[in-house]
């Protein structure tokens, strides 16, 4: 007869994590950095241009909407570009699942990979449901201001459990980070108290995590551009149910064999660095700012189209490419093969190479079929050697550096070859932010005049332009604007 030693029945304290996020969340003062707000301003108006030029793609457009139809909510909240008027939950899918599924929002890379403003769908949703309804009372909106502040918690948690903690080495995706960073900042928006967040962040850990499948051959597929608006969506669900007195687990990460770390981080601990929580992450997000591409190829895609016109003329004539990157870009981005969709070639660093070597440019319609059709890119790709760089391997984890280096360098059958092409930081990183912000605000007028109209557009740009006017604006007063 086996035997089982008894669990003790008497509830822990919560883990130490779920207490630093707690206490994190309602300490405002530690976090509105000028630079932090400044940079949570580009975020926000990135991260909507992000999700209006998805609503172009109609491969976006049908996840979106009530789930069931007709399920609208008088009162709720709205999607920006459209005519959606949704309860939280649904709502803060539909707006998650715009700005991801371009893969063209912003970026943190640590020892877990993910995209931050990913946490303005359930952010964004929350706001304006609460919004509106405070101001249906008679009592104060929520402002820009108080929304900033929220989002640059939740890049706080989401960035910094991704310093050390590697849930992709577990077979995790990374969208998990997402469903707890939108959970605690949620919460706390909603009105909840710190056992609330407690409650709501361990029913968060509670829930598991997505698995990697769906981003990796042969399985590659569309959900990886709507699985962080369920994750955001997710967490609202969980914040509402705390705040109707739900309980909470306070070892669920700790507890031996049922717990988080047992079953799904190999018996590790999660870590949280001697640095804490604060505005590290917002002050230091990547833009992406010219090309909707995983992250880890973006400067090889700027070294591919400096590298355009020195190979255009000669395709026929290339023998080989050598492509060098970072450990993290071999191991999740070097893929031989058919491309079955979108989702295939966009991680993809072959194919986000082969197409500026051959066009001079990469945007969000050449991973569709119709360019992905060229014989030339697969024929090019074919003759692509992608090996790491030790230094960009070191350089990506130096928290003093953070780069995102690659190289790219083109052989010809006739033995000659073009100087390697080297580009360490990509636009949007920190230290290029002189540069890259202009170019930020381009991408964001685009995308904006591609949904929004002309009188609307000026307002909005007007608005944006000017960072007090925007933090005292009304939330759903901006909202206001960016439904048509």
């Amino acid at each position: 007869m086996s035997h089982h030693e008894a669990s003790p029945a008497a509830r822990p304290e919560p883990d130490a994590i779920l207490q630093q996020i707690a206490d994190f969340v309602f300490d405002l003062n530690r976090i509105a950095t000028d630079e932090a707000m400044e940079t949570a301003r580009l975020c926000l108006m990135d991260a909507l241009g992000c999700g209006l030029l998805a609503l172009n793609y109609p491969a976006c457009v049908k996840m979106l909407g009530p789930i069931v139809p007709g399920a609208t909510m008088q009162g709720g909240a709205r999607v920006p570009g459209t005519s959606y008027e949704l309860d939280p939950v649904r709502a803060a899918f539909n707006i998650g699942t715009m700005i991801r599924w371009l893969d063209f929002n912003d970026t943190w890379l640590a020892a877990e990979w993910g995209h931050p403003s990913d946490n303005l769908g359930g952010i964004l949703a929350v706001a304006d449901y609460l919004c509106r309804k405070r101001v249906s009372q008679g009592d104060n909106p929520i402002t820009i201001c108080d929304l900033l502040l929220a989002m640059i918690q939740a890049h706080e948690i989401q960035g910094v459990l991704a310093l050390e903690n590697s849930f992709n080495r577990v077979g995790l995706d990374h969208v998990l980070l997402v469903r707890i960073a939108s959970t605690a900042v949620v919460t706390r928006l909603l009105g909840g108290t710190r056992q609330d967040v407690l409650n709501a962040v361990s029913n968060a850990f509670v829930d598991g995590g997505a698995l990697r499948v769906y981003r990796h051959a042969p399985n590659t597929g569309s959900r990886k551009s709507w699985a962080a608006g369920d994750a955001t969506s997710r967490a609202v669900l969980l914040a509402f149910h705390a705040l109707s007195g739900e309980m909470g687990y306070p070892s669920a990460l700790s507890a031996k064999i049922w717990g988080f770390q047992d079953v799904l981080f190999r018996g590790n601990p999660l870590r949280v660095p001697a640095q804490g929580f604060g505005s590290y992450v917002m002050e230091n997000v990547l833009f992406k700012v010219s090309f909707p591409a995983e992250f880890h190829a973006q400067t090889a895609v700027e070294a591919a189209i400096a590298l355009h016109p020195q190979v255009a003329k000669r395709l026929d004539e290339i023998e080989r490419v050598i492509i060098e990157t970072q450990q993290s870009g071999k191991r999740i981005i070097d893929k031989t093969g058919p491309l079955d969709n979108p989702a295939d070639r966009d991680h993809c660093l072959q194919y986000m190479v082969a197409v500026p070597l051959i066009f001079g440019r990469l945007n969000a319609g050449d991973y569709e079929n119709e360019v992905a059709c060229d014989p030339r890119i697969d024929a090019l790709r074919e003759k692509m050697q992608v090996l790491e760089r030790k230094q960009f391997s070191i350089d990506y984890l130096d928290p003093a550096k953070r780069s995102i280096g690659n190289s790219v360098q083109v052989f010809f059958k006739d033995g000659t070859h073009t100087d390697p092409m080297v580009v360490e930081y990509p636009i949007g990183h920190r230290r290029r932010r002189k540069e890259g912000v202009p170019a930020l605000l381009v991408k964001f007028e685009r995308n904006l005049r591609g949904r929004i109209s002309a009188r609307r557009s000026d307002t909005l740009l007007t608005l944006c332009s000017d960072r007090a006017r925007l933090e005292a604006t009304a939330v759903n007063r901006f909202m206001d604007l960016l439904v048509v």
